[in-house]
């Protein structure tokens, strides 16, 4: 099943098994978060959720130049006191939106991934970049500083890096972003797509349940005191044997064993 969705900026396709793929489109060579490209990528975020048969979402820009390489500076360069909280908590909502959404979301990066670009990859529970990417911060060369998910990065790469990234505004390539961390895979170009799609095949043949239940978890975790986390952890697992997943997948297992032994 494919299945096209008409927005301005976001673009949705959903093929057999369950993997969406969101590509923003119409924001230029390098993709860039204007308004209505943020509002559009916020309604995309919000259908997709009503679509119980999405399993796994890939967020991606168009073309290779870039994922996003940042919001609209000439936008924002209009922004006053009263028009910047506005435009910033839009920003604030896709990111979001695909930080909260319910299944696994895998962020395609070919190039550049910067400022609130990289807040938005960040938000994305996966990422696969190809090696020619670049990863940056440089809201403070432009008078501003960095804010919103831009506080997942120490989280993410620890507080030295990330003091690093948004004090200096330097950027880094693919190389050093998949040695802090902050990227999961790194392939050449032309294996990129191969890979993403590798990744979300693999995650869309799980338990969709279960993949939703260790999202929402993950969650959790961010903001639950260990103790507590791993107390809650034994009825969460309880009601993982509600959904029926576990019966039909161990029996799979069991029975490969058998045939294999």
């Amino acid at each position: 099943m494919t299945a096209h969705d008409a927005l301005a900026h976001a673009a949705i396709d959903i093929d057999a098994r369950g993997v969406a793929t969101l590509a923003i489109r119409d924001a230029g060579a390098l993709n860039i978060l204007s308004t209505p490209v943020l509002h559009d990528l916020v309604a995309a975020f919000d259908r997709l959720r009503a679509m119980p048969e999405v399993k796994v979402v890939v967020l991606r820009g168009s073309g290779d130049r870039a994922f996003v390489a940042g919001a609209d500076i000439k936008e924002m360069s209009r922004l006053d006191v009263a028009s910047a909280p506005v435009f910033i908590d839009l920003l604030r909502r896709a990111c979001e939106a695909a930080r909260q959404f319910p299944s696994p979301v895998i962020a395609r990066i070919p190039g550049w991934a910067l400022g609130g670009g990289l807040e938005l990859a960040a938000a994305c529970d996966l990422r696969i970049a190809g090696n020619r990417a670049q990863f940056g911060m440089p809201e403070v060369k432009v008078g501003i500083p960095s804010i919103i998910h831009a506080a997942l990065l120490p989280r993410l790469i620890g507080s030295a890096r990330a003091g690093w990234l948004l004090l200096t505004g330097d950027n880094i390539d693919a190389a050093q972003a998949l040695s802090w961390g902050l990227v999961d895979t790194v392939v050449p170009p032309d294996r990129l797509d191969e890979e993403v799609d590798r990744l979300a095949g693999r995650l869309a043949g799980y338990g969709p349940q279960a993949l939703r239940q260790q999202k929402r978890l993950l969650r959790e975790w961010e903001q639950t005191p260990l103790d507590a986390a791993i107390t809650q952890g034994v009825q969460e697992f309880a009601a993982a044997f509600d959904t029926g997943e576990p019966q039909r997948f161990m029996a799979g297992f069991v029975a490969g064993k058998s045939k294999r032994g």
